[in-house]
């Protein structure tokens, strides 16, 4: 009797201890870590999902849709939660459109509960992989940027990072207005995962969509003008633009080669720059009638005034020559810019002298940006005066010994075009269906020397000019060629060369200004035989789209 009772005595004991272990942990759960236990209860029945903002869409001046955001996830492993490894790459490799054991390597790294297997993988086919429903395989809801017309002006409307910020181009002139605001929602779910309550906490707000000036049948038609320079003269890159003259808009902006721009790493880095705006080069003739615009502007030389054009102009320790040998001759101002004399934009220059010059090169904007609203404009190189050397005035004047770039020649011509002003270029039209403010721009030279000037360019497209065979029959154009040798180890190179032609039409009111820059083409190396043709194609094809009359 004595043991039994001491079995129960033993027995009672031991509840006792159970009992006493018990209200411990108890006390431990409900008291000492009630806040840490409660915080990961709610972790684990609350989900905080970020809802990504919708990237405004980018569209040409007709609507037509550039560049949009479409929905996409990225899928994520946690391999703590994955047990059979093998198992689940079988099943997500064809999904996921990788091999097999790299799914596998990836859903069965140690150490980590997050590892990313697709990054915005379309929502269709993110879709059918959560159907599979694979323990430890989940979404995160991501947007894709996505280009409609994959060629179409891609160097123009750039690219965005893989969180979706802009990178380049127009996507990162403009990244606070397109990327728009993130939202964020709660989710709360039951003891087996499923939503009880859903909370947006923030409202997601998409971004403002821009509207561009770039018409994009022209623009497609500039982008297969320059993929025939391409195919014939096999240059190391080409710049064309279309612009209204008298507001400034870009009708067109286009580069070869062209680079896809759902696939820009296919392209090499030199495509994927804007050459129309960070390209820098000598511009050649085409600066010829700065010079000349300077010298009527100071009243200096009239169209008319005759000039004795010697086979051969000394300029301190440098002989200048004309691009086709001749004898003593005599032309006029119009006759020089016509046939493109070299010797007689010297003289012209000599009568300017170097700091007039130079006054007339920065009032024209060379030398500094344009403000243009794109990203990565350079300013060109413009020598100071005081660096000019006793021959500087012996090549500056036709366009050597300076550079430029595509987007500051067209703005100068445009301000020849439009009566004398100088104005900001733009290419955006609006912002949010807000128009955009563009700046008014100012004078640089008057309504009468612009008007002469674009009388004396017209003679380029005569018999005997540099570019007659760009002439388009019914319709009176002014315009000027430019060839320029490309300076080497500080040595000018007689075999590299850049091509270049600028025009406008109609020659007395323009409405439509065109340049087209060829970066060393092969075969023939002038800009009236490989620019100016490729003018002819652009603005023969734009005139009757944009409803301009031959006179």
């Amino acid at each position: 009797m004595a043991a039994l009772n001491r079995r129960i005595g033993w027995i009672f004991v031991g509840f006792l201890a159970l009992l006493a272990l018990g209200v411990a942990r108890a006390a431990d759960l409900g008291v000492l870590n009630a806040g840490s236990l409660q915080k990961a209860a709610v972790t684990q029945q609350v989900v905080r999902d970020v809802i990504p903002a919708t990237r405004g869409t980018i569209t040409d001046r007709n609507g037509t849709e550039l560049a949009l955001s479409e929905a996409a996830d990225e899928i994520v492993a946690d391999p703590f939660l994955i047990k059979h490894p093998l198992t689940v790459a079988q099943r997500l490799a064809p999904w996921l459109q990788m091999p097999v054991l790299s799914v596998e390597r990836l859903v069965s790294k140690p150490h980590t509960g997050y590892v990313p297997l697709a990054y915005l993988l379309p929502a269709d086919r993110a879709t059918q992989i959560m159907k599979l429903q694979i323990n430890g395989i989940s979404e995160v809801p991501k947007m894709t940027r996505v280009y409609p017309r994959d060629w179409f002006a891609s160097q123009l409307l750039g690219t965005v990072h893989r969180d979706g910020s802009g990178a380049s181009g127009l996507e990162f002139q403009y990244n606070k207005q397109l990327q728009g605001t993130n939202g964020l929602r709660t989710i709360v779910n039951d003891a087996i995962g499923q939503p009880i309550s859903i909370d947006d906490v923030r409202s997601m707000q998409p971004g403002k969509g821009l509207a561009l000036t770039i018409d994009g049948p022209l623009q497609e038609e500039v982008e297969q003008v320059l993929a025939g320079v391409g195919a014939q003269y096999q240059p190391k890159g080409a710049t064309a633009i279309v612009m209204n003259p008298n507001s400034g808009a870009i009708l067109a902006l286009a580069n070869w080669p062209r680079v896809n721009a759902n696939d820009p790493s296919g392209a090499p880095a030199y495509a994927q720059a804007n050459q129309a705006v960070s390209f820098n080069y000598e511009p050649g003739s085409t600066f010829k009638a700065i010079t000349v615009a300077g010298a009527l502007q100071d009243g200096l030389v009239t169209p008319s005034t005759p000039f004795n054009i010697p086979p051969v102009l000394q300029v301190a320790d440098r002989q200048i020559h004309d691009a086709e040998a001749h004898g003593y001759e005599t032309l006029s101002v119009a006759g020089i810019l016509k046939y493109s004399s070299n010797i007689g934009a010297d003289l012209i220059g000599a009568k300017l002298g170097p700091y007039r010059f130079n006054h007339w090169v920065h009032k024209f904007g060379f030398g500094s940006t344009t403000g243009i609203d794109l990203p990565g404009e350079d300013g060109g190189i413009i020598l100071p005066v005081d660096k000019y050397s006793g021959s500087s005035m012996g090549n500056l004047p036709f366009g050597q010994g300076e550079s430029v770039t595509p987007i500051q020649i067209a703005t100068a011509y445009a301000a020849i075009a439009n009566g004398g002003i100088l104005r900001p270029p733009h290419i955006v039209q609006s912002i949010g269906g807000k128009t955009t403010h563009t700046p008014a721009g100012h004078r640089i030279i008057s309504a009468t020397t612009a008007s002469e000037l674009r009388t004396m360019l017209i003679g380029v497209f005569g018999d005997g000019g540099t570019a007659s065979g760009a002439a388009i029959p019914g319709y009176q154009m002014a315009g000027k060629t430019g060839t320029a040798n490309i300076a080497v180890d500080g040595h000018y190179s007689d075999s590299e060369y850049v091509a270049s032609f600028v025009g406008m039409v109609p020659a007395h009111d323009p409405k439509l200004l065109a340049l087209v820059v060829v970066d060393q083409p092969k075969g023939s190396i002038y800009g009236g035989s490989v620019a100016a043709p490729a003018f002819q194609k652009i603005v023969g094809w734009a005139v009757p789209y944009l409803g301009i009359s031959p006179r």
